[in-house]
C-alpha cells in the first residue's frame, strides 16, 4: 500500500517503538526512554517515535529530527494507510476533563500559559468536557495495563469544538484518572523502578480514540492527586515526582508534531511506510500492528532489542518475523541498537559522522557518569575515526565497542541510573 520507496529522499529512517504499560526496561516509566531515542536520533537522518517514548512529565528534549506520531497513526502509518507531513507548528488546542478538581484544574492551565509565555507554544484554546470521562484502570492477565472509558465520545465532541471552532491543529488531552492508593505495593514497586505503570494502558486508549475520529496528531496527559514526597525514589520514576501535571512534555511535542495525511498525496515534506528503513523494539513486544506492518515489508530491518525486557513475549521468530530481504537482528545493548540502524546496508550518514555520532550517542546515553565515560568514549570515537579511512563504517563502530568495553563503557549499566541523588548524598555528604 501506499507510494513506492522513496527512501532517498529523506535519508535513513528509523521508527523506535517501546508500547506502554508493558512494564518495559527502557520505556516503562515517564520519560526514562529518551536518553535512547536521542542517541538513536544520532546515528540516522529521521525518527519516527510516539508519546510513550519522548514523554516525560515537567521534562522534554525532543530530538529535533524525531517525529513525535501517536499510537493509532503510527499503526496506520506502518500498514500503509496514513503519511506524515511536516509542518512548523501547531496551534494546540488543550481539552480537559470536567471530572478533574479545580485546583488540579487550575495548574493544567498554569502550566499551558507556562508554555505559551517561556517556550512560545501556540495553545490556542481549552474546552471542559461537557461530562466527567469516568475512566477505569485494570491489568491483565499477563500484568501489562489496560482499562475503560465510561463517557467517551465527550473527548471527541470537546476536541471537535477546538477544531472547528478554534482553528486547532492538535489536541492535547487531560483526564482524571483513579488514584492508585499510597500505600499500595503497585505503586511502590513503581515508585522504586521495579513496576507497572498502571495508567499507561488507559491512556492509549484516551489518545488513540481522539486521533481515528479526527485525524489530528494528540497526546494525552493524566491529571492524578500528587503524591507526597518520599526519599529514594528511583531515577526512572523521579519525573513523575516533580509537580502538579504531566502536561508540559506533551504541548511540547505536539508543537511540531507532524500531521496525518493520506498516503498517496505526493506532497513534498512528507514522509510514507516505504521510506523506512528500519524499526526498533524489545525483544519480546514484537507483536503490535507497527512493528508487524513494517516488518513485512522486504526492505526494513527488524531490530529486536534484548535488554529492553518486559512482561510481553511476542517474539520475532515466534511470530516469523525476519524473513523479507530487511531481515531480523537481534541486538543486546544500545550500541548495537546505533550500528544496526546507521551501518545496514550502506547508511545515509558518511563513516566519518557515524563517528562523530557515536562519541556523541555514548555521552548523551550516560550523563550520570559523563566525568567517567568522557575521555574513554572520544577514545574509542578516534580509534573509530582512524579506521573510517581504511575500513567500513560497520567495522569501525566494532572497534570502537571494544575499546569502550576494554575502558568499562557500558550502556546497560548506564542508561538508567538506579541509585537516587537523595541515597547518594547520605553516603558522600558530611552529617550536621
Amino acid at each position: 500500500a501506499g507510494p513506492p520507496r522513496t527512501s532517498g529522499r529523506r535519508g535513513y529512517t528509523a521508527v523506535l517503538i517501546v508500547p506502554t504499560g508493558i512494564g518495559a526496561a527502557v520505556g516503562g516509566y515517564a520519560g526514562d526512554a529518551l536518553p535512547v531515542a536521542r542517541a538513536l536520533a544520532a546515528v540516522v537522518d529521521v525518527l519516527v517515535t510516539h508519546p510513550n517514548v519522548l514523554n516525560g512529565a515537567m521534562l522534554y528534549w525532543p530530538p529535533p529530527n524525531a517525529l513525535y506520531v501517536e499510537g493509532w497513526a503510527l499503526d496506520e502509518f506502518a500498514q500503509g494507510r496514513l503519511g506524515l507531513r511536516a509542518v512548523r507548528r501547531n496551534r494546540i488546542g488543550l481539552v480537559l476533563d470536567s471530572g478533574i478538581e479545580p485546583e488540579l484544574r487550575l495548574r493544567q492551565l498554569q502550566a499551558a500559559d507556562a508554555a505559551r509565555a517561556t517556550l512560545g507554544l501556540d495553545v490556542g484554546a481549552w474546552t471542559l468536557t461537557d461530562k466527567p470521562v469516568d475512566a477505569e484502570l485494570a491489568l491483565a492477565p499477563s500484568g501489562a495495563s489496560w482499562g475503560t472509558l465510561r463517557c467517551p465520545e465527550t473527548l471527541v465532541r470537546a476536541s471537535r469544538r477546538l477544531v472547528e471552532e478554534a482553528g486547532c491543529t492538535a489536541i492535547a488531552l487531560v483526564c482524571r484518572l483513579p488514584d492508585v492508593p499510597g500505600d499500595s505495593a503497585e505503586l511502590e514497586a513503581y515508585r522504586q523502578g521495579a513496576g507497572v505503570d498502571v495508567i499507561g494502558g488507559v491512556e492509549a486508549l484516551v489518545s488513540r480514540l481522539v486521533a481515528r475520529r479526527l485525524r489530528l496528531p494528540c497526546a494525552h496527559a493524566p491529571a492524578l492527586e500528587v503524591l507526597p514526597p518520599a526519599a529514594g525514589v528511583s531515577p526512572r520514576a523521579a519525573a513523575e515526582e516533580l509537580g502538579f501535571t504531566f502536561l508540559p512534555c506533551v504541548l511540547a511535542n505536539l508543537h511540531a508534531a507532524p500531521a496525518l495525511c493520506a498516503p498517496a498525496s505526493g506532497v513534498d515534506g512528507e514522509l510514507f511506510a516505504a521510506d523506512v528503513d528500519a524499526v526498533i523494539a524489545p525483544a519480546g513486544a514484537c507483536g503490535g500492528a507497527a512493528v508487524l506492518g513494517l516488518a513485512a515489508r522486504p526492505h526494513v530491518l527488524l531490530v529486536a532489542v534484548e535488554e529492553n525486557a518486559s512482561l510481553m513475549a511476542a517474539r520475532p521468530e515466534l511470530l516469523g518475523l525476519g524473513g523479507g530481504g530487511g531481515g531480523a537482528q537481534s541486538g543486546h545493548s544500545h550500541f548495537e541498537w546505533a550500528e544496526g540502524v546507521s551501518c545496514r546496508g550502506g547508511c545515509r550518514h558518511t563513516r566519518w559522522q557515524h563517528a562523530l555520532h557515536l562519541e556523541h550517542s555514548a555521552e548523551s546515553l550516560f550523563p550520570v557518569c559523563r566525568h567517567r565515560a568522557q575521555r574513554p568514549v572520544r577514545e574509542a570515537a578516534a580509534v573509530a575515526r582512524s579506521s573510517c579511512a581504511h575500513d567500513s563504517g560497520q567495522e569501525a563502530a566494532a572497534v570502537a565497542r571494544k575499546s569502550c568495553a576494554r575502558n568499562s563503557v557500558s550502556s546497560a549499566g548506564w542508561s538508567s541510573p538506579s541509585l537516587s541523588l537523595s541515597t547518594l548524598a547520605a553516603v558522600f555528604l558530611p552529617l550536621p
